[in-house]
């Protein structure tokens, strides 16, 4: 059943790709894919190529993909080891999800982070008292490791 809904994922993201997102499997395994994401223009990511990882658990659609950045990048919902603080992929998932809603979703969290539910505080605080240095900093980050 996993397998199959996969494939179907695949042949949609194929055939109608999210913005700025791309993905697929990793060699012969469809349990396995990587990511990529541009980022979005309006953020401090932008001109970034960010790869990201996507693991589906066999009993996929009704388990949330684990997903992880393995491009480093500066934000308060994404830690050093490339998790993600995002609710659709823990307590909201919903097997009415695919991997293109969650790349999008993914994108908007690049452009709107949710400092307020941070994996990595202090940058949340800088997010929330120093916007300009948050700014400065992630876009540092970005052409360092993104470019």
């Amino acid at each position: 059943m996993a397998l199959k809904r996969i494939h179907k994922e695949l042949q949609d993201l194929q055939k109608d790709p999210p913005a700025q997102c791309s993905a697929g499997p990793v060699g012969d395994d469809m349990f396995h894919w990587q990511a990529t994401i541009m980022g979005p223009a309006e953020s401090p990511y932008n001109g970034g190529v960010f790869f990201l990882t996507i693991h589906f658990p066999t009993d996929y659609p009704f388990k949330p993909p684990k997903v992880a950045f393995t491009t480093k990048i500066y934000h308060p919902n994404i830690n050093s080891n490339g998790s993600i603080c995002l609710d659709i992929l823990r307590s909201q998932w919903s097997p009415a999800l695919t991997v293109s809603k969650v790349l999008l979703s993914i994108c908007s969290l690049l452009c709107d982070p949710n400092p307020d539910d941070p994996l990595v505080a202090e940058i949340a605080n800088i997010y929330k008292n120093n916007k300009v240095r948050y700014d400065s900093t992630a876009k540092e980050w970005t052409m360092k490791y993104a470019m």
